[in-house]
């Protein structure tokens, strides 16, 4: 489950479906992303096609799901919940 966010127009997205603080082009992949993140129970129920999803370096420990181009969702996670989910282009 997500726990919060560290991304404000992340948050209104999928709390409200406000696509306003964010990309328009990937919208609808984040908001599949967003709720299989939500769903997951393990680490590994991320691990789905086109997520590429995988651990960053780095402390504290964060993961990280494409979403498109260079631009990734990212997270802390403990407990079986994701924590300071964000929005950003690491690359």
């Amino acid at each position: 489950m997500i726990r919060s966010f560290r991304h404000k127009g992340l948050y209104r997205f999928f709390e409200h479906n406000d696509a306003r603080g964010i990309r328009q082009d990937p919208a609808a992949r984040c908001h599949r992303r967003l709720n299989a993140l939500h769903r997951a129970e393990i680490l590994a129920d991320l691990q789905l096609p086109g997520f590429d999803f995988h651990a960053l370096h780095g402390a504290p420990r964060r993961y990280t799901i494409h979403l498109n181009g260079p631009w990734c969702i990212t997270f802390e996670w403990g407990d079986g919940d994701a924590y300071r989910v964000d929005l950003e282009q690491y690359h």
